[in-house]
């Protein structure tokens, strides 16, 4: 078979590997999906050229946590709490969704994200109300063309009218899917588990996600420590004491973790990503980036929910550095002094959303720098817009003035999914239109159930506490049976 050839010439390339550095002039050479090559020049001309010239070349992003099925709930959650989008969201509009809803769902959300120069994401899909649901989930985010850890979730959105059935057959259902549809570790869609939150389910459950997981070698991802004044979201300790945590798990918030479980993560390299929009304005806590540097976890970004968020890294990565030298700074501007030097660097936030989240997905030799061997996954950023000129600092354009509208060109394994400007594969006008008629009819469905939308009870979280204490005694049973 003949071999698929490409040069990317000319761009200012930043290949964020430590070794090769950067290239102010470069050229980069793909063969069959893959770099070959990464040099200030490269003498192939029987192949096809993509011209970078005034474009900086880059690995392309990667999004460590995206519910990307709430693409199609778009801004509902603006003035909405953590407890509010729990309970309306969670429980209160997931119900009604169709499969699908859920395929276009994540069609929408995948295309999204590479329109943005995001061409990885953790795909943390949770509303499987059927096996129907299920699959369309995996063919919604095979057919966007983004590459995905799909991490199927076992929570259900019914808890008093189930439409699967027993917590045992969703597992037996994930054992089918792998099979079905996630069984090549090298495809571009690959099997994840995203596990209920520990310590809202009975605890046994939580052992047999992971165990499940673990059977078909799953990368997992958890809402961890996240829900201040209730167990709900914890069981670090616990899980720790049966030997359960790795680096096989990521874990999403972490903002009300102790130094105690932070320092359990660090021993057991567990992975941490931030949704800094999410938790900034949901009410749940400092963003961790000074808990990362001081545990030396390698901190990840994520987008998080549409129903709030932009649903690119751009936005998170730019408000993320803002916030971490913030806070870093904070005591001591109270103390009447100034900072000599920022706590992180532009660089190191294109870290968090390059290197730093392939490894997080167990993919750094894969993807996350333009290094010979890896998939190539590259973005090419630049244009006529005023925030790419003059370009006098690349990370710092790229951190502090870029766009999804300035990504010009993005290719995933190589093939070219977005050129010039415009996605290859998808009618973004036609893809909005379905998400409009999508959008009124699952509110329509929601109207008709009588629910008034967060429909959260008085206290919130309070109204749950004595669930999650309950499962919280159990977990604590099962660490002593075992000591």
């Amino acid at each position: 078979m003949a071999q698929q050839r490409t040069v990317i010439r000319g761009g200012h390339v930043i290949t964020m590997d430590p070794v090769l550095g950067d290239f102010p002039v470069g050229d980069i050479l793909i063969e069959d999906g893959r770099i070959v090559q990464v040099a200030s020049s490269i003498g192939i001309i029987d192949c096809e050229v993509i011209d970078a010239r005034g474009h900086l070349v880059l690995p392309g992003l990667v999004d460590t946590h995206r519910h990307t099925w709430q693409s199609l709930l778009r801004g509902i959650c603006a003035d909405w709490t953590l407890g509010d989008y729990y309970f309306g969201i969670r429980l209160g509009i997931s119900p009604v969704f169709s499969p699908d809803d859920l395929h276009l769902g994540q069609v929408l959300g995948g295309a999204e994200a590479l329109n943005a120069g995001v061409t990885t994401i953790l795909d943390f899909s949770h509303t499987n109300n059927t096996p129907e649901h299920s699959d369309a989930a995996i063919a919604g985010i095979k057919d966007s063309g983004v590459r995905a850890v799909h991490c199927h979730g076992f929570f259900e959105s019914s808890p008093t009218g189930t439409k699967f059935g027993p917590h045992a057959d969703r597992l037996r259902d994930y054992r089918r899917l792998v099979e079905a549809e996630l069984s090549d570790a090298d495809a571009r869609v690959t099997a994840g588990v995203a596990l209920s939150e520990p310590l809202g389910l009975p605890w046994q459950d939580t052992l047999n996600e992971i165990a499940t997981a673990r059977e078909h070698g799953a990368l997992m991802v958890n809402h961890t420590g996240c829900v201040w004044g209730s167990p709900l979201t914890f069981g670090i300790p616990e899980l720790d004491a049966l030997g359960l945590l790795g680096p096989d798990m990521v874990h999403v918030h972490c903002n009300a973790l102790t130094g105690h479980e932070w320092e359990i993560l660090r021993r057991t390299d567990g992975k941490v990503s931030i949704s800094v929009e999410t938790e900034l304005n949901m009410g749940m806590g400092r963003p961790v980036f000074a808990r990362c540097r001081e545990y030396g976890i390698a901190p990840t970004l994520s987008a998080d929910v549409m129903s709030l968020n932009s649903g690119d890294l751009w936005h998170q990565a730019r408000l993320g550095l803002g916030f971490a030298r913030w806070d870093a700074t904070h005591e001591l501007n109270i103390a009447g002094h100034m900072p000599e030097a920022v706590v992180s660097t532009a660089k190191d936030a294109l870290g968090w959303a390059t290197v730093n989240g392939a490894d997080a997905l167990g993919m750094s030799d894969q993807i996350g720098s333009l290094k010979p061997g890896k998939k190539a996954d590259v973005i090419l950023v630049g244009g006529n817009s005023f925030e790419q000129h003059p370009r006098l600092d690349p990370y710092g354009t790229l951190i502090f003035q870029t766009t999804a509208h300035d990504v010009r060109t993005v290719l995933v394994g190589g093939e070219i999914v977005k050129l010039d400007g415009r996605l290859v594969h998808h009618d973004l006008a036609e893809l909005g239109r379905r998400a409009d008629t999508a959008a009124r009819e699952i509110f329509a469905r929601v109207e008709a159930t009588g629910a008034i939308l967060p429909g959260t009870p008085p206290g919130a979280w309070g109204a749950i506490d004595p669930m999650a204490q309950g499962y919280l005694a159990e977990a604590r049973a099962s660490v002593a049976a075992v000591r």
